[in-house]
């Protein structure tokens, strides 16, 4: 399900869609057009990497220049036309190029994709001494700044953690802003976490994790978790979080000339009211402690706007006793192992996803693998 499949959600008609949808086309073209005038052979990386990290944040920002500027309906009326597209393309791509089978669940009442190595199905594998173990069950909490985008938009991220982990990946449809402001997806992800337990996966086996707008929902729902006396996860693997809500660092403003994100990074629209400094959604102004928060992994671009709040974030975590392996990569923007999976950087990310998941989440002997 996708926010416009939402009863309570607005939508476009459809004339209005299709010259939506037109005019982020002229927008990709435009933004692609000024490529070649930025120097795009510049940068931290090879040739290579350079034009690819170049293209990839002008389409980016073009997208999100354009996207900020659409009213609600509009905006929805966009997002089911690229996830009826991504319905239609990803689930071959990630057979393919991983391996991996997408198949549509319903946890705790909230909707969403399971994406799972297709060697530990019997559908696909007849000798049981072939049969691949998986190791443990991520819960993802997807991208989007708390307003946009979709599980089957992240679906090849998810299959990519899938291959260098060993686990199953459980992608959220949680639901979003403006029309379900904070706690709504706290909420949803809560169902999620319960649902799992109630089918049988043990905490222990159980990772938390999300980029972005996920990544901060994921500490929200960790602390969640905490308040209603839950069992913590037995992980945190966060992908440039945004964890500071109150934007009022230094790199927000230092790296935007650099970074994806639009200048004006939206979060009205999630906190309805909320104040940004509210350890509810921004995690460095909670009292975290080791006894709560799990381990956790968490990665981010040196030249992203978020930089400051994360590296605080990590400081805040270390300082409390939670055991953290972060990686800040040079050159890098945000949520850059989703957007440049091939960069150096982004597989420097999924050596040491690879090497954390054999390290500190053991298999589940037990564990159904029909969740």
């Amino acid at each position: 399900m996708v926010m416009a499949d939402r009863r309570e959600v607005q939508t476009a008609a459809g004339p209005i869609t299709a010259l939506t949808v037109v005019g982020l086309a002229e927008s990709l073209v435009n933004g692609l057009a000024r490529v070649p005038l930025r120097r795009p052979w510049q940068g931290p990386g090879g040739l290579l990497d350079n034009l690819g990290q170049s293209v990839t944040r002008q389409v980016v920002r073009s997208f999100m220049g354009y996207s900020m500027g659409l009213p609600i309906e509009e905006f929805r009326s966009m997002e089911k036309v690229l996830d009826d597209i991504c319905r239609v393309v990803m689930p071959p791509v990630v057979a393919v190029s991983n391996g991996v089978e997408i198949t549509a669940d319903t946890i705790g009442g909230v909707p969403g994709l399971w994406c799972r190595a297709k060697a530990s199905s019997d559908a696909y594998v007849d000798d049981q001494e072939d049969k691949q173990t998986i190791g443990a069950t991520i819960l993802y909490l997807h991208g989007g700044g708390y307003i946009g985008t979709s599980p089957i938009m992240y679906t090849a991220f998810a299959a990519a953690l899938v291959r260098h982990t060993g686990f199953e990946v459980f992608i959220a449809d949680y639901r979003m802003a403006p029309e379900f402001p904070f706690p709504a997806g706290v909420h949803d992800a809560a169902d999620v976490y319960r649902g799992l337990l109630d089918r049988g996966v043990a905490p222990e086996h159980l990772v938390v994790a999300g980029d972005s707008g996920g990544g901060g929902l994921a500490t929200s729902l960790i602390s969640h978790l905490h308040d209603h006396s839950m069992p913590m996860p037995a992980a945190a693997a966060l992908f440039s979080p945004e964890v500071d809500l109150d934007l009022d660092r230094p790199s927000i403003t230092e790296n935007a000339q650099l970074d994806i994100l639009p200048w004006n990074v939206p979060v009205t629209p999630y906190l309805h009211g909320v104040q940004p400094n509210d350890s509810r959604v921004s995690v460095i102004y909670a009292d975290v402690d080791a006894e709560w928060f799990p381990p956790t992994f968490v990665c981010w671009g040196a030249d992203e706007m978020f930089r400051d709040g994360i590296r605080e974030f990590v400081d805040v975590l270390e300082k409390a006793g939670v055991r953290v392996a972060a990686m800040e990569e040079f050159g890098m923007f945000h949520v850059f192992p989703i957007l440049m999976p091939w960069a150096e950087p982004a597989k420097r990310v999924f050596r040491a996803l690879h090497e954390l998941a054999a390290a500190h989440v053991a298999p589940d002997p037990d564990a159904e693998q029909t969740h």
